[in-house]
């Protein structure tokens, strides 16, 4: 028996995280899906998941690493119950349990397909409205030659006689704590629980076809960045003409030059001049979707925030909107016409305020300001 850690490819004081890396990533390398009809690639996957089912439960490494041996490892049938097992495999492939769970379905059962995930990039302004967007995703759809059964039309499929039709086939082992029963895929059916006597040509017996399919997602008004989506039966199909996982898009808006986006509101940083500020305006505010007018009251100071109801962002799946949100900033004039600066001038004297600067200090901050 080769030493475990060997080959995993890690070194004896791998942490748990180190270990199941090395797993996954050999387990990519060697699974019969990657290799088809490679028996060296077969037999180097089951001994990679015999590693791996002891070196991930800490009780069976630390015997292992003491004794060498643990009380139910046998390299040659690595498919026991106990945590590390393909299951973790089809986790890492699929996302959910696989068949060598604590509760193994009935193999020759529909089985539900996989969920999926994808991504959508939005403007600030599609987030806002609502859009139809096309979305092409890669999924496994079922064979349409033979209905996902994975057979040919007019063959025939028959329970495995080695198994009885449950997928596995079990023994019994004496070990120095007693007898232990270990399990192990039906070698005559590899799992299925039936014998196929002619397989799809289609589909290779599989029942399922991997491409590239297009649909159109109605993303609703009010979406925010990382929104998740979920698009029931859209997702891969499942086997033995199970029913379809669901496909989870997730929304991407993308920076806006002018908003930036607060829960429902949307804020935006708007110049007045100073004349606005002591006098007060009239402004034509351009919200997100129509222009709306907006009232500046006398003696407005940088900073002000002043909100217009119903223009911001709509409520997901409910009613009303968030406040279009304008940040007045005052705008000093740096470049003032000789006219101009008497207005100031006659200004501040009016308002008793010290203003002018003589031509050398002006010219020494000009030049300051140069640099």
């Amino acid at each position: 028996m080769r030493d475990l850690y060997e080959v995993l490819e890690i070194d004896r004081g791998a942490g748990p995280d180190e270990v199941k890396r090395a797993y996954r990533r050999l387990a990519r390398e060697y699974h019969p899906d990657a290799n088809p009809g490679d028996q060296e690639a077969a037999a180097r996957f089951r001994e990679i998941a015999a590693a791996y089912e002891v070196l991930s439960d800490p009780r069976r490494r630390d015997r292992y690493d003491r004794f060498g041996t643990t009380d139910d490892f046998d390299i040659a049938n690595p498919f026991g119950s106990g945590p590390g097992g393909l299951g973790d495999l089809f986790e890492a492939f699929f996302g959910g349990a696989g068949p060598f769970g604590t509760e193994r379905p009935d193999p020759r059962a529909p089985q539900r397909g996989p969920d999926l995930g994808a991504s959508i990039s939005l403007t600030l302004e599609e987030a806002v409205a609502g859009v139809q967007r096309d979305l092409t995703y890669r999924t496994a759809v079922s064979c349409e030659d033979c209905g996902g059964r994975g057979a040919e039309p007019d063959s025939t499929v028959e329970v495995c006689a080695e198994c009885g039709g449950v997928g596995e086939t079990r023994s019994l082992r004496r070990t120095v704590l007693g007898q232990i029963v270990t399990t192990a895929p039906c070698t005559r059916c590899g799992g299925r629980g039936e014998i196929v006597e002619a397989p799809c040509a289609t589909c290779r017996g599989e029942g399922r076809l991997v491409r590239d399919e297009t649909i159109t997602t109605d993303v609703p008004a009010g979406v925010d960045n990382g929104t998740r989506l979920r698009l029931t039966g859209r997702g891969a199909a499942g086997v033995r003409g199970g029913p379809p996982g669901d496909l989870y898009v997730e929304i991407q808006v993308l920076p806006h030059d002018r908003f930036e986006r607060q829960g429902l509101d949307l804020i935006e940083h708007v110049a007045i001049s100073p004349a606005q500020a002591a006098l007060g305006a009239r402004l034509l505010v351009e919200t997100i979707d129509v222009p709306e007018e907006l009232i500046v009251p006398p003696g407005t100071q940088t900073g002000t925030v002043l909100a217009i109801k119903g223009r911001g962002v709509p409520r997901l799946n409910g009613r009303g909107r968030g406040r279009h949100v304008v940040v007045l900033d005052v705008h000093i004039p740096e470049d003032l016409e000789p006219e101009e600066q008497a207005l100031y001038r006659q200004l501040a004297e009016m308002r008793k305020e010290e203003v002018g600067l003589d031509q050398g200090i002006t010219k020494w901050i000009t030049n300051v300001l140069k640099r």
